[in-house]
């Protein structure tokens, strides 16, 4: 008797680990997924080496948000993570280091800092998106993303628009390292 309990403890152990593992599975193939910075171009936002938890669903029942920061299947065959900052019909230009969408310049806080450190030229060269992309504003079903190191991005000022269904998620939040855990904007 003692030998078929030993049996069914085993069992539900089995079980138990089986249904653990396949829930991980279904968790990171299709809501969430962990992501590792890899490069400078988002500096200083994110830096090189952070990791962060990319999430899946959120495009899947709503829309793409100008500035969100997101992550998607590059033409290199490689994952990038940038910010929006066109969405569908938009006109992008940057003028004077001043980001104008549909003819409106638009606040970036998140670069305040970085501009200050700045001492040569602006952060951010003159275009429009016309002289980009050949087109005046940001195809439907496409987003314009740039990175926040400016100088230093390979993004839609050189591989063009991105389309929508190559979004992966977006990303908000460091987990690792410690020191820079937390919320991103």
């Amino acid at each position: 008797m003692n030998e078929k309990k030993t049996k069914n403890e085993t069992w539900e152990w089995i079980k138990a680990l089986l249904i653990a593992f396949g829930l991980a599975a279904i968790i990171r193939v299709f809501l969430f997924t962990p992501i590792v910075v890899d490069g400078i171009s988002m500096m200083p936002t994110l830096e090189d080496g952070d990791r962060m938890i990319v999430n899946k669903i959120g495009y899947s029942i709503g829309k793409p948000d100008r500035f969100d920061i997101v992550v998607f299947h590059a033409p290199e065959q490689k994952d990038y993570i940038k910010r929006i900052i066109g969405l569908p019909g938009d006109e992008v230009e940057y003028r004077d280091d001043t980001l104008y969408i549909n003819g409106k310049p638009m606040e970036e806080p998140y670069l305040d800092k970085y501009k200050k450190e700045v001492t040569e030229g602006p952060l951010t060269e003159d275009f429009t998106l016309e002289g980009k992309i050949q087109s005046k504003v940001v195809p439907e079903g496409h987003v314009f993303v740039l990175g926040d190191n400016r100088r230093k991005s390979k993004d839609s000022r050189h591989i063009g628009v991105i389309p929508i269904d190559e979004i992966i998620g977006s990303t908000k939040m460091v987990f690792w390292p410690p020191n820079d855990f937390g919320f991103v904007k």
